[in-house]
């Protein structure tokens, strides 16, 4: 069934909803006269990948329209929806065939304590305005590169994998912007605001990069391919005066091994090949913030 059954709110007067109402009377009668059970749900808004577009789903509407720069309206964005996620349902359903399904009541569109309806408990309440802003995020992350909440659960989660499925073959791939000079290029990848960001960093033959430490950012390197020398040094002297002695670590990317670089060490990164690119995976546990480098020059 559906939520306009309950002919609540703005479902009051509802002729569609007056026709599920009258339809759940009629599982009640036959559940009545033969003793089947019947297990009647009053879902919400549902969404998710593959739903078709300008039907019976705002949500398909704006990924569609969004994901292909086709036009679309708001009419209200302060209209909250409650959204049901399709991957959700789905194992709501196949827990009921088990026997496991979620009992409750209603009191209008209110859900109580009963045992009269059943209802998946995954839902979300957003509204248009969120959920056309966060669609437009995800739109321009080409762009920007920023990844928002993936946790999982998390409406965004679920709204990030509906949206991409409405881009169009041909459309899946997407340029980014490397940094070149004559030491090779350096590429941001993705970033996000507690996950940090990953880059790929890459070495023209003999070429030393680095050569700085950082006050509290942390980074990962992992060699994909070539062969690296990385050595950190911890700044500043030991009790004698003496600078700490250099920690190196040879990788190559047929025998990948991450190597941390630890705040308050001085580390560089050398392409130990005449010939080859020297291909590198970095990882900063925060994105890059030109206003706040935490990044200080000195040599390893």
């Amino acid at each position: 069934s559906s939520a306009q059954a309950s002919l609540s709110g703005r479902f009051e007067g509802s002729v569609y909803g007056e026709s599920k109402l009258a339809g759940e009377g009629l599982f009640r009668e036959y559940s009545e006269r033969t003793g089947a059970p019947v297990l009647i749900y009053r879902f919400p808004n549902l969404y998710g990948k593959w739903c078709r577009p300008r039907y019976n789903s705002a949500v398909a509407t704006f990924c569609d329209a969004i994901a292909n720069g086709r036009p679309y309206t708001v009419n209200d964005p302060s209209v909250e929806l409650e959204l049901l996620y399709i991957d959700d349902l789905v194992d709501e359903m196949l827990g009921a065939l088990l026997g496991e399904e979620h009992r409750c009541g209603y009191e209008g569109l209110e859900r109580v304590e009963g045992e009269d309806f059943c209802y998946v408990p995954q839902t979300d309440v957003k509204s248009l305005g969120e959920i056309v802003y966060l669609l437009g995020c995800f739109r321009d992350s080409r762009e920007t590169l920023s990844v928002p909440d993936l946790a999982e659960g998390s409406f965004s989660k679920k709204l990030w994998s509906t949206f991409l499925s409405y881009y169009e073959p041909g459309h899946f791939a997407y340029g980014l912007k490397p940094n070149v000079d004559d030491r090779g290029s350096f590429t941001e990848f993705l970033r996000t605001p507690e996950r940090g960001q990953v880059s790929i960093n890459v070495s023209k033959p003999g070429i030393t990069k680095g050569n700085h430490w950082h006050m509290s950012k942390w980074e990962r390197f992992l060699v994909v391919s070539g062969t690296a020398s990385i050595k950190l040094r911890k700044v500043g002297e030991d009790a004698e005066g003496n600078q700490f002695p250099v920690d190196e670590y040879v990788v190559s990317g047929s025998d990948m091994r991450a190597v941390e670089m630890i705040p308050g060490y001085t580390h560089s990164i050398t392409n130990l090949s005449d010939t080859e690119d020297l291909v590198t995976v970095m990882w900063a546990n925060e994105p890059f913030d030109p206003e706040n480098p935490d990044t200080y020059y000195e040599e390893v």
